[in-house]
């Protein structure tokens, strides 16, 4: 089966390339530099990358026809939260998750490839404490970056049948920046540390979450689902403190609300609890708890020197 996956210089882009690889699927990925710039630790890796930018309809179609893909994980995306905010990037992060998500499901449509399209709970207004559904229309994005997602949500709805849309949150991998590594980094300089503790949802390991993605590439049961780690609910300061707890770190974390940390230019939802019994309902599994997942994280940090 050959697989297509955009965005591989990225966090869950490289998990993904790597795992669908390490399965035996034939594997091309795509990324917007001439070379594969991430971590390598397959050789080759992936079985052919190429450069594709998204929001060139005409790029986009060159590589699919080269390709021929039978299935599509897009991964790509303007991920950064809060200079989606600014004015001069809105006409940017639009092109990308929104007319790029378009173009990829266009060409989908054109060659019967099935889309995995790689979302997040930031399409909810973020208000609450029940846990979101996969299937809930109670959309209302607290910020640009949310809204561009949940219009490219709605490119792949529409456009497509043979499809999936994961929404993922608190995503973090061994290839690039993440709250883990942060706080990690923060360590070295800091004794005291404040993080809130009103924002409550999952963590997400990226590799955890390929896993569930390589089960969906060989599944026929599409539409949209939520996935990350399992375990519970927590805060973000819960799970500093347990990182520091795991990693053997001495620091004394405070908890405090959103109000007293401080606005951030993006708004970020208080509820991102994500349903996630639709996966067991349609034979997928459960992704693992989130402290396994982070200790397994962590251990992949030390064994490759990336910390």
């Amino acid at each position: 089966m050959r697989v297509l996956v955009t965005g591989i210089n990225g966090q869950l882009g490289h998990d993904v390339a790597e795992v669908l690889k390490i399965k035996g699927f034939e594997v091309t990925g795509t990324g917007t530099t001439d070379n594969y710039s991430g971590i390598a630790r397959l050789n080759p890796y992936p079985d052919e990358y190429l450069r594709m930018d998204i929001t060139d309809a005409d790029d986009v179609r060159k590589v699919f026809m080269k390709v021929q893909p039978d299935v599509v994980v897009h991964c790509a995306g303007w991920t950064a939260v809060d200079k989606a905010e600014d004015i001069e990037n809105r006409d940017a992060v639009y092109r990308v998750n929104v007319d790029g998500t378009r173009y990829i499901a266009d060409m989908c449509s054109r060659i019967d490839a099935k889309l995995i399209f790689i979302s997040t709970d930031y399409v909810f207004d973020g208000h609450g404490s029940i846990p979101w559904k996969p299937d809930s229309k109670e959309f209302a994005p607290l910020n640009y970056y949310g809204f561009t997602k949940l219009k490219g949500e709605e490119a792949v709805s529409s456009l497509l049948k043979r499809f999936f849309v994961l929404r993922i949150s608190w995503v973090y991998g061994i290839n690039g920046g993440n709250f883990v590594r942060t706080m990690l980094k923060l360590a070295d300089s800091h004794n005291t540390l404040r993080v809130v503790d009103d924002q409550i949802g999952t963590p997400g390991y990226s590799r955890d979450i390929a896993d569930l993605i390589a089960d969906m590439c060989e599944s026929d049961r599409y539409g949209f689902y939520h996935a990350a780690n399992s375990g519970g609910y927590i805060s973000w300061y819960d799970f500093a403190c347990e990182i520091f707890r795991q990693a053997g770190k001495h620091v004394e974390v405070n908890p405090v609300s959103t109000e007293q940390y401080g606005v951030s230019a993006a708004a970020r939802p208080s509820n991102s609890r994500l349903d996630m019994s639709k996966l067991e309902e349609n034979g997928f599994s459960l992704l693992p708890d989130w402290k396994d997942a982070l200790a397994r994280y962590l251990k992949e940090v030390k064994d490759n020197g990336t910390d």
